[in-house]
């Protein structure tokens, strides 16, 4: 298990819906008053519920949300590369995690989310496989465009809601996701985007006011832009 801090993500998780249900509000022994809980859903972590910091700007991805994208990857998580690049409660990627995934990197940038995460992280630990992941403190975007590592099977992409970060974090997609590997993205119903050419629809569905879509990157898409 890998913690690192990185040059300064884009905060957490915008506030601008309500609470998912997947969140439990009272005593969790989290730090920080009124924390709640997310529920792994499954693999071998199913039903431990991680302590969530009732921080500003975090909006975990709800129980049911959660569930229907990872139905919608089953038989392509297990033995992956994960990247959840706006990590907040960390609920992508440590369901990821719990379901097999060879590596799960999760960035956040609010210090205090970060150091919430560390500890989730070592509740999820195990000697095998521990070095497969990471939480890494810094910014989303400043990390991706410096990143020259092997590139990820699943991109987890739910940045704040209302900030116009999301076309500049597909922008850095190629090179960052391997060639039909996925993309998950997840964004106010409202918003309007224009999508990168080198991703290709796969599922979509809708929770209240968020839209949430599965994408496929294209077999051979553009090279990665120099840092």
């Amino acid at each position: 298990m890998k913690y690192q801090k990185a040059r300064s993500s884009a905060s957490s998780r915008d506030t601008a819906g309500k609470r998912g249900k997947g969140v439990s509000q009272g005593k969790t022994g989290a730090p920080g008053r009124g924390s709640g809980t997310v529920r792994i859903i499954s693999g071998r972590f199913r039903g431990r519920r991680l302590p969530v910091l009732d921080s500003e700007g975090l909006r975990p991805t709800t129980d049911r949300v959660r569930e229907t994208v990872f139905n919608w990857l089953m038989f392509r998580v297990a033995g992956s590369s994960c990247l959840d690049m706006f990590a907040g409660s960390g609920g992508l990627g440590f369901e990821a995690w719990s379901r097999g995934a060879r590596r799960s990197v999760l960035l956040e940038k609010n210090h205090q989310v970060f150091q919430n995460l560390k500890r989730n992280a070592g509740l999820l630990a195990d000697r095998d496989s521990a070095g497969g992941l990471e939480v890494i403190e810094g910014d989303a975007l400043s990390w991706v465009r410096s990143y020259h590592g092997e590139p990820f099977d699943i991109v987890f992409l739910d940045p704040p809601f209302r900030k116009g970060m999301l076309e500049e974090a597909l922008a850095l997609l190629p090179g960052i996701v391997r060639p039909d590997g996925f993309v998950y993205v997840e964004q106010e119903s409202e918003a309007a985007i224009t999508l990168p050419g080198f991703l290709r629809p796969y599922r979509e569905g809708r929770a209240g006011q968020v839209v949430y879509r599965l994408f496929q990157m294209a077999a051979e898409g553009p090279e990665k832009e120099p840092a």
